[in-house]
């Protein structure tokens, strides 16, 4: 049998019946009927001129293409095959429009073409299924319409023809010519005339032109500036920070420092809760802080079963699930779960089922084997809910049973139960969660021996002692918030005073009103705490900060922060406050607290700024300038590095090779006092906490891996440590390096409805 759209027989048809053949076979080239309603026209349209057809089966009747008189018998050269379906030209090829073209063409010869009627598709071509076309049509330039794909039927191999172009009109007929320049006198119809004349001149270039394989010949590679500035100086070396001083005053774990102040100081006040008017709602003591902690540790561990099994075994990572609101639970539950030999993992509240960002800490919570997350009556009654009155499944999140620690539902130990004693060990404490530029969400582990010492090194670094008021502004529950505001404030039986977000939106001046009111001797604030303080102290007159040793700048790393600093000691030094008293730190979660600077009266070096040139800094050197420039950034010190850590600066790319004294790099930090691992991501971990700094010799520079802080700076006069940037903010144009905080700084340093400067 023949396969469909084999040449036949020609049919001598009338005119009218092979312009609708041809008008059908457009059609459906163009989407606009279906194969099966073409044959069901095409059938009716030959219906009455079939039976004139000899020797073909009947089964084909219904789907006999008429070709025209020249195509039986003609040869087909072995150049013009048809070429592979998948290459570029065969994309969008249609068999069905190369036999209507050239049927029309070989029909009506004396026929006038009329002018087209309206526009079609440009995406159609002719081909001739027996035409022999001049040798030189084979090298000449193809066709954009021969980048067609072939249809999806299967049809007989058949010569590509490329596209037929209309000819200047004249006389009584009209000359059509194809694209290898064969002239053709035809008459067609308006359809197919319209065809020939969006084909005469494409307007979009072939389609392979669109894509070009080889990048370089896209993008040209910019070559280095021979006038660029390059560092000069020597090459740096490592800091060393002062010893973290030993002696028997140290507890053995933080977790019996609690026990010592929950048995032998149990009125203490460990942590004041306020509300959103400033009125302090509860305050939780140290005994209170014990018992509530070991009660939730026997809860945990003797009252949560699963098949008659134990929910949970030392080691398991738990959800903290508490509002910034709420303090107090939540220190109960971060004590709780170490007490029981647990992991916290502390995220923030899902606001919604579908929240993009809460996907991301889903997939944090499947990763560490969370299970069960804690949170508190409250807060539980405002999570979303399924229709049994459960807490939603939340999108990418793992199956989770949720338990409320409110007094009421937890057990009380037997008197002779005690957690297991617990030292400092290598074993994780708890996993806090970063966020990186990409929105990806990792969890970084701290171990029981650096959390012991991340509280002693602060301790020695801030001066604490026993019994001292903090106002903590921060968030509790990460970075300096946590390490300040809940683990060395309990090391030294601190007093915190929790300044919740809501209540510095309502009155940013609250956290200067409760320093005044508790007399207050540290404070935990960021730049945006002081600069809005600054725009709501108008009136203020009876605010004092004489209490104020230390003001401990959280965000004193970026580049922003010195305006604030500047603006809020012009304000406040006449109500008290002292200018060695603001104290700006660094820190990452990866290295915790990098550095901070130290008030005179502990022996620190008087702080220090620099006015950098910035079109320098995005070569990666360190040139000073001229104040008054307006291309100039102006940072300030984050003061020396933290006791018993060696810091040092290395190249950004590649190899880790110690920079020179006037060349930015990233600051590494090797310490007992760092995070241990991204948890569960042992690749990325050996990169970023297992950095071996080298010479440029190649020697390495300590026998101790160093931890990779992702902030950008230099080592300046005194050992004080100055940060430009972070790796996060690092923006490359072209052989220029720019950071994403510069913006920031730009913004507020200039003045309302000033221009930003060029350089800036």
């Amino acid at each position: 049998m023949a396969e469909r759209g084999c040449p036949l027989e020609a049919v001598p048809l009338p005119a009218e019946v092979r312009e609708s053949l041809a008008e059908l076979e457009l059609e459906l080239s163009e989407g606009d009927i279906t194969q099966k309603g073409y044959e069901k026209k095409r059938g009716k349209l030959l219906a009455r001129y079939v039976p004139r057809t000899q020797g073909v089966d009947p089964s084909l009747q219904a789907e006999t293409r008429i070709p025209g008189p020249s195509q039986a018998t003609a040869p087909v050269p072995e150049q013009q095959k048809t070429r592979p379906s998948h290459a570029r030209d065969e994309r969008f090829r249609s068999d069905v429009h190369t036999e209507a073209v050239q049927a029309a063409l070989a029909k009506y010869k004396e026929r006038k073409m009329p002018m087209p009627s309206k526009r079609r598709s440009v995406l159609t071509h002719t081909a001739v299924e027996a035409y022999t076309p001049p040798a030189d049509l084979h090298s000449a330039p193809p066709d954009v319409t021969t980048g067609l794909a072939q249809h999806q039927q299967t049809y007989c191999e058949r010569p590509q023809l490329a596209s037929v172009r209309g000819a200047p009109r004249g006389g009584s007929g009209s000359v059509l010519e194809t694209a290898g320049g064969v002239p053709v006198s035809s008459r067609v119809s308006s359809k197919i005339q319209q065809l020939l004349n969006t084909l005469k001149k494409p307007k979009r270039p072939p389609l392979k032109e669109f894509f070009v394989d080889d990048l370089e010949e896209v993008l040209e590679v910019q070559q280095p500036d021979p006038d660029q500035p390059k560092p000069e100086g020597g090459q740096t070396a490592v800091l060393k920070g002062e010893l973290l001083a030993v002696g028997s005053t140290w507890p053995p774990s933080l977790l019996a420092t609690l026990q010592q102040w929950g048995t032998t100081q149990p009125k203490a006040p460990c942590l004041t809760a306020l509300d959103t008017t400033g009125k302090a709602v509860y305050t939780l003591t140290y005994g209170k802080l014990w018992s509530r902690s070991l009660k939730l540790a026997y809860t945990l561990l003797n009252k949560l079963t699963s098949k008659n099994e134990p929910l949970l075994k030392p080691g398991d990572r738990v959800a903290l699930v508490f509002p910034n609101s709420d303090p107090v639970m939540f220190t109960v539950a971060f004590y709780g779960c170490l007490l029981a030999e647990l992991v916290p993992v502390p995220i923030e509240v899902p606001l919604t089922r579908k929240d993009a960002g809460s996907q991301q800490v889903g997939f944090l919570l499947g990763s560490c084997g969370v299970a069960l997350a804690l949170t508190t009556d409250a807060c539980q009654k405002g999570l979303p809910k399924a229709q049994t009155g459960e807490v939603a499944a939340f999108k990418g999140w793992p199956p989770l049973t949720w338990l409320v620690i409110d007094g009421k539902h937890l057990t009380k130990p037997p008197k002779d139960w005690h957690p297991s004693a617990q030292d400092a060990g290598a074993g994780t404490a708890y996993i806090e969660y970063k966020t990186s530029k990409e929105g990806s969400t990792v969890g970084v582990a701290v171990s029981h021996a650096s959390l012991l010492a991340q509280c002693q090194a602060l301790t020695q670094a801030c001066g604490y002692s026993e019994a001292e008021t903090l106002t903590n502004v921060l968030d509790f529950k990460r970075d300096a918030g946590l390490w300040h505001g809940v683990l060395t404030s309990v090391m030294n039986r601190m007093h915190v005073v929790s300044i919740p977000y809501a209540l510095m939106k309502a009155n940013p001046l609250s956290w200067i009103q409760k320093v005044c009111a508790y007399k207050a001797r540290a404070a935990l604030v960021k730049s945006r705490d002081m600069h809005w303080s600054l725009l709501a102290q108008r009136g203020q007159r009876d605010v004092s900060l004489s209490s104020l040793r230390l003001l401990v700048v959280a965000d004193g790393a970026n580049p922003w922060s010195i305006s604030s600093c500047d603006a809020f000691l012009n304000v406040f030094q006449a109500r008290g406050l002292r200018p060695e008293v603001i104290c700006p730190c660094a820190s990452s979660p990866e290295a915790l607290t990098v550095a901070i600077r130290r008030p005179p009266d502990l022996g620190g070096p008087p702080p220090r700024r620099a006015v950098l040139s910035m079109s320098c800094l995005s070569h990666g050197v360190i040139r000073l300038d001229a104040e008054e420039k307006l291309s100039v950034l102006t940072v300030q010190d984050v003061g020396q590095v933290m006791p018993g850590a060696n810091v040092c600066v290395v190249k950004v790319e590649g190899t880790p090779y110690l920079c020179k004294t006037d060349e930015v790099g990233e600051i590494c930090v090797n310490s007992s006092a760092t995070a241990t691992a991204y948890y569960g991501l042992l690749g990325i971990t050996k990169n970023i906490f297992e950095t071996v700094p080298v010479t440029a010799g190649g020697a390495p520079v300590c026998d101790r891996p160093f931890t990779r802080t992702g902030l950008l700076g230099f080592i300046g006069p005194d050992n004080l440590v100055f940060v430009v940037g972070k790796l996060d903010g690092l923006m490359v144009v072209g052989v220029r390096r720019h950071n994403a905080d510069d913006i920031v700084a730009t913004a507020l340093a200039v003045e309302p409805m000033k221009f930003v400067y060029r350089g800036r």
